[in-house]
């Protein structure tokens, strides 16, 4: 039943914040068979297509934010984590959990560690958005029903405008990634958009004097 109060929205509303979660080395460098997650086919390519977002908000003076999950060796952070299909991943100190250089991570850039898979879960994720005074975020990175997914429900939660790049974005199947961005469509009507469109309405935003990327 479609809803008759819904309020159009643009793709960008207010200030944005470019949110690239966990695209790591170890996407790039570990071409293993059997991995401690899943990927889905085309994995590191869209992964790759982040790269196009990072320049244009840079270049629009947006703020990049990166979210890297990492975890203590001795495992004593990873809780429920490994219940499921996930085996030991992201550990401290690993090259393969570093922010993936063909993203052109800065020492200056916004970073975000965290413990568990969203990114407002117990950092300071929240308190940086509230600084920079963002509106909407516009998230890329893996997984999409994983990490993509929680960072855009409690972003929902708290009432940020929230958009997928779905272009950019990719999931531990490809039946789990439709699944997740159709449940995130189903939060936020327009949450699902294409790099070109995310682009170009980067290419035409403007944001307000004294705001600029890290």
């Amino acid at each position: 039943m479609a809803n008759a109060s819904r309020v159009h929205r643009s793709l960008i509303e207010g200030r944005p914040a470019l949110i690239v979660i966990d695209i790591l080395a170890g996407t790039f460098r570990d071409d293993s068979e059997v991995r401690a997650i899943d990927h889905m086919p085309d994995y590191k390519d869209r992964m790759l297509k982040a790269r196009a977002a990072i320049d244009q908000a840079r270049a629009n003076n947006i703020p990049v934010i990166f979210i890297q999950e990492v975890h203590r060796p001795d495992l004593v952070d990873f809780g429920r984590e490994l219940d499921g299909d996930e085996d030991v991943h992201c550990l401290e100190g690993n090259p393969n959990t570093e922010i993936a250089k063909e993203m052109g991570f800065l020492d200056n850039d916004y970073l975000i560690k965290k413990r568990r898979y969203s990114a407002f879960f117990g950092t300071d994720f929240e308190i940086l958005l509230r600084g920079l005074k963002i509106d909407t975020l516009l998230l890329c990175g893996g997984l999409t029903d994983v990490c993509v997914h929680y960072t855009f429900v409690d972003g929902h939660q708290s009432d940020y405008f929230c958009r997928v790049i779905e272009d950019c974005v990719a999931g531990s199947s490809l039946e789990a990634h439709g699944a997740a961005l159709r449940a995130m469509e189903y939060l936020q009507a327009g949450a699902r958009r294409s790099l070109p469109d995310v682009l170009a309405a980067m290419a035409t935003c403007q944001p307000p004097m004294g705001q600029t990327s890290a």
